[in-house]
C-alpha cells in the first residue's frame, strides 16, 4: 500500500498536468489523474475514441477539481435567451459562436471541432483560435444549448455567455497578451543592461574583488527567467508542438538560439566562469517581440479592411416613407428601415416579414436548399434568400459586412478547397531551409571551437537568429493582401488572397452576354403583339417587379402602371422564364422555348419584320399575346477591351438569349465560332469544362443569376453587380459593372504581384546569404542579430507594400487611400 501511495505522488495528471495528492481511486490503467474529474473526461474521450487528444500535447486538457455546477446553465433553455445569442435558428437548426476562454493548444482545437462524436446533435463546430471562440452548429430535435454548454463545462472548456455584453461593441484585446510580454522583455533588458556596469567598468575600484559581479549576476538570472517563462513562451511551445508531431516550423530555429544563449549565461554566471550574455538574451526576445507587434498589427489592418469596410457592392430596394422605391448600399441600411426584397435576392440583415407569407432559401447558411415557409411576423434572418413572390420587411439588427463575408467565403462553394502553388511555396521552402540553417549554425559552432567556447557560441546562436526565415514567410500574404485591398478600391472584390493566383494564370475568358457586356439601365423596351390593356401592363408589371433578372426589371421599369395587383403565386425557372397566378388570371413569360412548354402547344408569333434585341415572350391565360424586345447598349469602352484581350486571350461569349445580336457580336469577338447562343445553365457548365480539357484556364464573367454553375466550374468566376443584389457564392469575385473595362489591367496587375512576391523570395534570400556570411565569420553578435532579424521582416513588409502600391499607380489603378 505504501509503495502504491508513493508512486501515486510522483506521478502528474494524465490530463491536466496538476500533481496527483495520492488517492489510488484515481487511476485507470496505468494512468493517474488529480480528481474524479479529470478521470471522467479522460474516461468520456476514451468511449468515444478520441484518444489522439492526449497525441497531440501532453496533458493538454483543463483541471477539473472546481467543476461548474450544471445547473448554472438552466438559462439556457429560454428560447429568449437562445434568440439573443444565436446567429441564425429555426425549427430545426441553431447557430451559434461562444466564447472559449480555456482554448489553449493544438489539442483543444482538434477535440472542440470533433464535439460531433461527443453530442451527435451537433453538426459542425469549428474553431477561431486567435478570438478564442467556437463556432457551432447544432440540431434542436437532438441537443440543446444548455446540454452543449454542459458538455463543454464538463470537459473544460466552460463557455463565457455574458448576456449584458451581447449587444455592446467588441472591443480588440489581441494584442493586449503582446503589449505585457514586450513589457516584460524590455523592463528586463534595460535593467540588466544596467546590472551589467560592473563587466563594463571592471578593473576600477567599483569592481573590486567582483562583489558587484556576484550579486547583478543573480539580480540578472532573476529578471531574466520570466522574460524566458513568459515573454518568449510562444516561440517554444510552438517549437515544442512542432517537434513533438515530427515537424520543424519557423519557431524552433530561434527556440534553439534562445535556449542557448539562456542556458549558457546560467552556465557561467552560476559557475563564476564569466558575466554570461542575459542582456543579450533579453535584448533578442524584445527585440524579436517588437518584429511579431508590427507583423500582427500589419496583418490585423488587412484583416480590419476585410472585415468591416462595406467592400461586397450590395444593394438593396428600400421602401420610403412616401411608398416610393429607392436602392440604396447596404452599408447604409439601419434598424427600421424597410427593405423589398425580391425573387432570389439576398437578405443582407435580420429582418422582421411584414406582409403575407413567403418562401425563404436558407443554403448559403444551413446548406438546405429545400425553401421554407415563413408567415407575417416571423423573423428572417441575413443570408437567406426570397423564393417566389418579393417581400416585405423590417430590419430589426445592423447589416454585418463580417457577417456577410462569412457566408461568401463558406469553403462548402469553393471549387478547389487546394491551395495554390505560390501561396505554399513559402510552406514548402520553410522546413529545408530552417534544417539546412540548423546544420550551418553546428557546423559554424564546431568550426569555432578551437577558439573558445564564448565564441562558438556566439557564432552558433547568430547563425540561428540571423537566418529566420520569417522574412520568407511574409512575402506572400503582404504582397496579395495589399493586392487586394486595391483591387477592392477599383472594383473588384476577391474572396481571399489566395485565388489571386488564379486570375493571374487566365488563358481563356468566357462573358456572358445580358446585364455583362451590356447596359441595362440604357434600356430600349419596345412591344409587339397584340395591344396591351392597362389590367394586362399591371399585370406583367406585377409579375417582372418579383424578378431580379435585367430583363424582368427593365420591362417592369418600361410599364409605367401604379395600381398593381397581388400575386397568388411565382415560379421562376432562372434562363429560362416565370409563370405566376394573380387571383384567377394565369400570365407565362420567358423565352419562346419556354412558352411552348408550359402551354403544351406551338406558338406562332406572327410575320412580323424581326427586331434586333433580346424577346420576352408574353402569354396570359393561356393565349399568346407578343413580346417584348429589350435592347441595351453596349458598355462604354467594350470594343476597346476585347481588342486589348482578343491579342493576348482566347475569348468567347456563351448568352442564354437568341442570336438577333450575332451581327453586332462579330466584329468584337472576332470569330463566330467565339459566339454561342441559346445555352442553358447546364449547357454554359459543360462549354467551361470543355475548355478546361483542352488545358485552358478559364475566367467567367456573368451576372450571378443563371450563371451559378458555370462560375463555380471556372477557374475565376467574376459576378458583375449593378443595381441588383449579386452576391453570389459560387464566384471568386464580384465586380462593379463600370468596372468591367479594367479587366484587362486587373489580370495584369494580378500576374505583377505574382512577380512581387517572387522577387522579394530573392531578397530575402540574398539578405540571409550575406547574414549568415558575417555571422559565421564570427563579426555579428546575437543581440546584433536580434536586432536585424525583425528588420528584415519589416523590410519585406515594406517592400512588398510599396511595391505593389506602386506598380498599381503605374498601371492606373487607385492604389492610395
Amino acid at each position: 500500500m505504501s509503495s502504491s501511495t508513493i508512486a501515486i505522488e510522483q506521478q502528474d495528471c494524465y490530463h491536466c498536468g496538476d500533481s496527483c495528492s495520492g488517492s489510488p481511486s484515481v487511476w485507470v490503467g496505468d494512468k493517474a489523474f488529480c480528481c474524479e474529474g479529470c478521470k471522467l473526461v479522460y474516461e468520456l474521450l476514451d468511449d468515444n475514441e478520441l484518444h489522439t487528444y492526449y497525441d497531440l500535447d501532453s496533458q493538454p486538457g483543463i483541471t477539473q477539481k472546481e467543476r461548474s455546477r450544471r445547473e448554472k446553465f438552466g438559462y439556457l433553455e429560454n428560447e429568449s435567451v437562445i434568440s439573443r445569442l444565436a446567429d441564425f435558428q429555426d425549427d430545426q437548426q441553431v447557430h451559434i459562436t461562444l466564447s472559449i476562454p480555456n482554448i489553449h493548444c493544438t489539442s483543444c482545437i482538434w477535440l472542440l471541432e470533433k464535439l460531433y462524436k461527443l453530442d451527435g446533435g451537433v453538426t459542425q463546430s469549428t474553431v477561431n483560435f486567435l478570438e478564442r471562440e467556437l463556432f457551432i452548429s447544432y440540431h434542436r430535435s437532438h441537443t440543446s444549448l444548455r446540454s452543449i454548454a454542459e458538455l463543454l463545462a464538463s470537459i473544460g472548456y466552460e463557455p463565457e455567455i455574458q448576456l449584458d455584453r451581447i449587444e455592446r461593441p467588441k472591443q480588440d484585446h489581441s494584442h493586449r497578451s503582446l503589449w505585457l510580454k514586450l513589457g516584460v522583455a524590455g523592463f528586463a533588458f534595460g535593467n540588466i543592461m544596467l546590472f551589467s556596469f560592473p563587466d563594463y567598468l571592471s578593473g576600477t575600484s567599483y569592481n573590486v574583488e567582483g562583489n558587484f559581479t556576484f550579486l547583478f549576476g543573480f539580480l540578472s538570472i532573476a529578471l531574466a527567467l520570466p522574460v524566458l517563462l513568459y515573454s518568449s513562451i510562444d516561440y517554444l511551445k510552438s517549437a515544442l508542438a512542432a517537434v513533438k508531431q515530427g515537424g520543424i516550423n519557423l519557431d524552433v530555429p530561434i527556440s534553439i538560439g534562445i535556449l542557448a544563449l539562456f542556458l549558457r549565461s546560467i552556465y557561467e554566471i552560476t559557475a563564476s566562469i564569466g558575466p554570461g550574455y542575459l542582456d543579450s538574451f533579453t535584448g533578442l526576445i524584445f527585440f524579436l517581440l517588437i518584429g511579431r507587434l508590427i507583423q500582427e498589427k500589419t496583418f490585423s489592418r488587412l484583416s480590419f479592411d476585410r472585415d468591416y469596410r462595406s467592400y461586397l457592392p450590395l444593394s438593396v430596394t428600400r421602401i420610403r416613407d412616401d411608398d416610393k422605391e429607392q436602392t440604396i448600399s447596404v452599408d447604409i441600411l439601419k434598424k427600421g428601415d424597410r427593405v423589398l426584397i425580391r425573387n432570389r435576392e439576398l437578405l443582407p440583415a435580420d429582418a422582421i416579414l411584414m406582409d403575407g407569407d413567403c418562401f425563404v432559401d436558407y443554403s448559403f447558411i444551413t446548406g438546405e436548399s429545400e425553401p421554407i415557409r415563413k408567415k407575417k411576423g416571423d423573423t428572417i434572418y441575413a443570408g437567406g434568400r426570397i423564393v417566389g413572390q418579393s417581400a416585405k420587411l423590417d430590419v430589426i439588427k445592423e447589416v454585418s459586412q463580417s457577417y456577410l463575408t462569412e457566408l461568401w467565403n463558406n469553403a462548402a462553394f469553393d471549387a478547389d478547397n487546394d491551395r495554390t502553388e505560390i501561396t505554399s511555396l513559402a510552406d514548402r521552402i520553410s522546413p529545408y531551409f530552417t534544417i539546412s540553417i540548423i546544420a550551418v549554425a553546428f557546423t559554424a559552432g564546431i568550426w569555432w571551437l578551437s577558439t573558445g567556447i564564448e565564441t562558438a557560441l556566439n557564432v552558433f546562436t547568430a547563425v540561428l537568429i540571423i537566418a529566420c526565415p520569417c522574412a520568407l514567410a511574409l512575402s506572400t500574404p503582404f504582397t496579395l493582401g495589399s493586392a487586394l485591398n486595391i483591387f477592392a478600391r477599383n472594383g473588384l472584390y476577391i474572396k481571399s488572397m489566395d485565388l489571386i493566383e488564379g486570375l493571374s494564370k487566365s488563358t481563356a475568358i468566357v462573358f456572358d452576354k445580358t446585364g455583362t457586356l451590356s447596359r441595362s439601365e440604357q434600356a430600349e423596351v419596345h412591344f409587339n403583339g397584340t395591344k396591351l390593356t392597362k389590367e394586362d401592363r399591371a399585370l406583367i408589371q406585377s409579375v417582372c417587379r418579383q424578378s431580379i433578372h435585367p430583363l424582368s426589371r427593365k420591362i417592369a421599369d418600361h410599364l409605367s402602371e401604379t395600381l398593381l395587383p397581388e400575386i397568388t403565386s411565382f415560379n421562376e425557372k432562372l434562363n429560362r422564364g416565370i409563370t405566376a397566378d394573380i387571383g384567377e388570371r394565369k400570365l407565362v413569360l420567358g423565352s419562346l422555348n419556354f412558352l411552348q412548354e408550359v402551354l403544351s402547344q406551338t406558338v406562332s408569333t406572327g410575320s412580323g419584320r424581326p427586331q434586333k434585341g433580346s424577346s420576352v415572350h408574353i402569354a396570359i391565360d393561356g393565349r399568346y399575346k407578343g413580346c417584348f424586345k429589350v435592347r441595351s447598349s453596349w458598355r462604354s469602352g467594350l470594343s476597346t477591351l476585347l481588342q486589348s484581350l482578343n491579342r493576348e486571350f482566347d475569348t468567347h461569349l456563351i448568352s442564354g438569349d437568341n442570336d438577333q445580336q450575332k451581327e453586332q457580336l462579330l466584329p468584337l469577338f472576332g470569330d463566330e465560332s467565339a459566339l454561342h447562343f441559346n445555352q442553358k445553365p447546364q449547357q454554359k457548365l459543360d462549354f467551361i469544362t470543355s475548355l478546361q480539357e483542352r488545358g485552358e484556364t478559364v475566367l467567367m464573367i456573368g451576372d450571378g443569376l443563371n450563371d451559378a454553375g458555370a462560375l463555380k466550374q471556372s477557374d475565376f468566376g467574376i459576378a458583375l453587380s449593378e443595381d441588383i443584389s449579386s452576391f453570389s457564392p459560387a464566384c471568386d469575385a464580384i465586380m462593379e459593372a463600370n468596372s468591367l473595362t479594367e479587366l484587362h489591367r486587373f489580370i495584369n496587375f494580378s500576374r505583377s504581384g505574382i512577380r512581387i512576391i517572387i522577387a522579394s523570395f530573392g531578397l530575402s534570400l540574398v539578405y540571409n546569404v550575406i547574414g549568415l556570411g558575417f555571422a559565421v565569420t564570427g563579426m555579428l553578435s546575437p543581440l546584433v542579430a536580434a536586432i536585424l532579424m525583425p528588420l528584415s521582416s519589416v523590410s519585406i513588409m515594406l517592400f512588398t507594400s510599396i511595391t505593389t502600391h506602386l506598380k498599381g499607380k503605374n498601371m492606373g489603378l487607385k492604389a492610395w487611400k
